[in-house]
C-alpha cells in the first residue's frame, strides 16, 4: 500500500506516547517517528520500551525510553523534564497506557478498581496536565490524543472499572478542549474496537469460540490492523487538523453500533461459567 502520507507530515513535533513499549502504543511510535516525530515512549518495563527505541532508531528516527510510572505525578514530571533535556520541548501527548481485565462486578476488590482507575484516568491526567502546563508557559500550541474504548458512551458489563476509567478520560478530553482551546490545544479522543495486539487479544486463541463470537460482532467482517489506527492518529496529531478538537473518533468497523456492549454477552451464560472462562482470559504469571 501507498503511503498516505508525506514522511514529514510530523517534522518538528516531540511527542510522548505512555504505554509505548508494546501492543498498539508500540505501533503508535513507530509510526510517528516514521512520519518524522521524535518520540519518547513512557512505561513502567524498560526492557519492552528500549527494544521501541531500537527499532526506530534502525529505521532512522529519533527516539528516547523512559521508565515512568504515570500514576505518580512527580515521576511524569521527571519524565518530562528528561524528554525535553534530549529531545527538545514536547508538543504532543498519546494517553495509551491502560489496564483492563474482565470480572463480574460483584466479585471486584476496591484495590482492582482502583489499580485500573490509577492507570487509566490518572495517569492520563497526570500526564495532560503536565504537557498543558508547560505548552502553556511556553505559549505553544500542541495536541492531545487519548485511547479510550468503544464502549466509553455506552458502558459495558464486566469491565467496569475500564467503562468508569475510560468514561473519565473521556470528559477529560472535551472539557479541556473547551478550556484551552485559548492557547491553541487540541484534545481528541479515539476509540478503537478490536485490534490484535500480544495482550489481551492474544488469549482469545485464534479460532476459538471467542474469536469467532468477536469476529461475527464487526459488520465488516475483519479485526482492524495497527496500521489503520495509527494512521488515523497521526492525522489527529498533525498540522491537517487545525480544527478538529473535543472530539470522540471511533474505528472499529461499526462493530459498536452493530453490537452495543462489547462484553455484554457473557450476561446470557450461566454466571458460573462466565466466571470460569474469565479466569481462563487472565495474563499467566
Amino acid at each position: 500500500m501507498n503511503d498516505p502520507f508525506r514522511p514529514d507530515l510530523l517534522q518538528g513535533k516531540t511527542t510522548i506516547v505512555t504505554g509505548g513499549g508494546s501492543g498498539l502504543g508500540r505501533s503508535t511510535a513507530l509510526r510517528l517517528a516514521s512520519l518524522g516525530a521524535k518520540v519518547a515512549v513512557l512505561g513502567r518495563r524498560p526492557e519492552p520500551l528500549a527494544e521501541t527505541v531500537k527499532t526506530i532508531g534502525d529505521a532512522g528516527g529519533t527516539a528516547l525510553a523512559v521508565p515512568c510510572d504515570i500514576r505518580d505525578p512527580e515521576a511524569v514530571r521527571q519524565a518530562f523534564d528528561r524528554v525535553e533535556a534530549e529531545l527538545g520541548a514536547a508538543n504532543q501527548l498519546v494517553n495509551n497506557a491502560a489496564g483492563n481485565f474482565l470480572c463480574p462486578s460483584e466479585d471486584l476488590s476496591p484495590n482492582a478498581f482502583n489499580s485500573v482507575v490509577q492507570i487509566v484516568l490518572y495517569g492520563s491526567f497526570h500526564c495532560t496536565i503536565e504537557l498543558g502546563k508547560r505548552l502553556i508557559a511556553r505559549q505553544a500550541k500542541g495536541a492531545v490524543v487519548s485511547i479510550v474504548t468503544s464502549y466509553v458512551t455506552n458502558g459495558s458489563a464486566f469491565v467496569l472499572p475500564s467503562a468508569a476509567a475510560k468514561a473519565g478520560v473521556l470528559a477529560m478530553m472535551r472539557s479541556l478542549a473547551v478550556e484551552w482551546a485559548t492557547y491553541g490545544i487540541r484534545l481528541n479522543a479515539v476509540a478503537p474496537g478490536p485490534f490484535p495486539t500480544d495482550g489481551a487479544f492474544s488469549r482469545l486463541l485464534p479460532g476459538s469460540e471467542m474469536e469467532k463470537q468477536a469476529l461475527r460482532r464487526v459488520p465488516s467482517r475483519r479485526f482492524g490492523e495497527h496500521w489503520e489506527l495509527t494512521n488515523l492518529l497521526a492525522y489527529l496529531l498533525s498540522d491537517a487538523s487545525p480544527y478538529q478538537t473535543g472530539d470522540l473518533v471511533t474505528i472499529d468497523g461499526a462493530e459498536a453500533l452493530f453490537s452495543g456492549q462489547q462484553f455484554a454477552g457473557f450476561a446470557h451464560l450461566d454466571r458460573a461459567m462466565a466466571k470460569e472462562l474469565m479466569a481462563s482470559l487472565k495474563p499467566r504469571k
